[in-house]
Order: structure tokens, then sequence, then C-alpha cells
């Protein structure tokens, strides 16, 4: 390995080739979370009421509870891969950027059961209490 040389100098430092696929499924999620909010708002503008059974037995219908639970996993999926890119880049000491992922884990998935759970339900049985 040379030191003259700039190539020398980073041999061996190349690509961990896993960047790539964490990119593109943040733009996937970015695309999903568009489509199933404008989805989402439309759906919500086209109901004749915002009252409580209403919204309920909208939830009910599996044509809404199947997209809601996609939109609330491809939501917490895309907030674990930007939080993942943000404590990479700016967490410095691994014991704390491990426990840090640790936890962002356990929160994204987390929330995203608690949301799916939430959906079925209402989905289900119709009641939430």
């Amino acid at each position: 390995m040379g030191n003259g040389t700039g190539i020398g100098r980073v041999r061996g430092l190349g690509s961990a080739r896993h960047g790539a696929h964490h990119w593109l499924a943040q733009r996937y999620t970015a695309v999903g979370n568009l489509l199933l909010v404008l989805w989402l708002i439309f759906s919500l503008l086209t109901l004749p009421g915002l009252d409580y059974e209403s919204v309920v037995l909208w939830i009910a219908n599996p044509l809404v509870a199947v997209p809601m639970m996609l939109m609330i996993v491809s939501i917490f999926w895309h907030l674990r891969l930007g939080m993942q890119v943000m404590l990479e880049d700016y967490v410095h000491d691994k014991g704390l950027a491990f426990f840090s992922i640790l936890l962002l884990n356990f929160y994204a998935f987390g929330g995203a059961a608690a949301g799916v759970f939430a959906i079925a339900k209402i989905a289900f049985t119709g009641v939430v209490e």
C-alpha cells in the first residue's frame, strides 16, 4: 500500500455494500407513505361524517383496514430507516450507538404493532374502549 497516492491510502476501505439497499428502501417507503396518506385524506373527505360511529364503521371495512395497516407499517419502517441514518452519522460512541439503535428498533416495531393491533381490534370487533 502506497502512501504517495490517494488510491493507496484508501485501498481496502471501499463500500460496505449496504447503502444502496437502505437508500432504496427509504425511497420506496416514502412513495408508499405519500400514496397511502393521500388515500387516507381523500377517504376521510368522502365520509359523510366524522363522528365516532361513522369512522368505526369505515375502519371495519377490510378495504379500509388493510391500507391503514400498510400505512402504519410503512410509516414506522420509514421512521426507523431515517432515524438509523441519523444515529449512525451523529452518535460516535459504539456502545451508545448500539443502545440507541436497539431502542429505535423497539420503538419502531412496537409502535407499528400497536397501530396494527388497534386497527385490527376495530376491524374485527367494531368497538374501541
